[in-house]
């Protein structure tokens, strides 16, 4: 007797297409891609697309979502292990736990995304909410680790969180622009970099 095919759900295909989407984009650029690449990637149909989404910038913008959601649990439990400065910067360059999240692997795939959504005026909310959430988990982690260091910080969590992500995100395009002066771990080097001016007083 034939065994009974199994159709994937309907979040697995989403995650099919959201993981073939970043494949695709990264080689060809997220404004050159086309639906059909996408799915032939994917091994699935027009219909599974559309089915999922409306346009590839809705697609953008949903990958952008499944990134913050990773980002937010995988980085906050980081974070509860590593309460020390150093040794979270530490864990976060030895991270290898995040293979599924493809803009994780490729943080200027992440840019091109963000910037791809920016320009649809009705997605740019969706935008603004990733660079606010992602502002509020780097700040609360910053807040907490150097405080978990005796060191008071003299900006609130959200400031802290701005600067932060402002950081990372300037850092990607520099190495986009000049790779041979901005290493891939450009960010964790000026991370340890304000870790040790934020706590050199109490070695002091």
């Amino acid at each position: 007797m034939s065994r009974a095919r199994v159709r994937p759900t309907r979040e697995e295909t989403r995650q099919r297409l959201l993981a073939a989407a970043a494949g695709v984009f990264a080689e060809y650029g997220v404004g050159a891609t086309t639906v059909e690449q996408i799915t032939t990637a994917a091994g699935l149909t027009r219909g599974a697309f559309y089915s999922n989404f409306s346009t590839m910038e809705e697609l953008a913008a949903a990958m952008l979502e499944d990134h913050l959601a990773r980002s937010w649990t995988h980085n906050r439990t980081l974070a509860a292990h590593h309460p020390d400065p150093a040794d979270l910067v530490q864990a976060l360059r030895q991270d290898t736990a995040r293979r599924d999240d493809p803009l994780h692997q490729n943080p200027l795939l992440q840019v091109e995304l963000m910037l791809f959504v920016t320009r649809t005026a009705e997605l740019r909310p969706a935008a603004a909410e990733h660079v606010r959430t992602m502002r509020t988990l780097v700040g609360a982690i910053a807040d907490a680790a150097l405080r978990a260091r005796g060191v008071e910080p003299e900006v609130p969590p959200q400031q802290l969180g701005m600067i932060l992500v402002a950081l990372e995100d300037g850092l990607r395009l520099h190495r986009l622009i000049d790779p041979d002066s901005t290493p891939p771990e450009a960010f964790y080097d000026a991370l340890d970099a304000l870790q040790r001016l934020a706590t050199g007083s109490l070695h002091s």
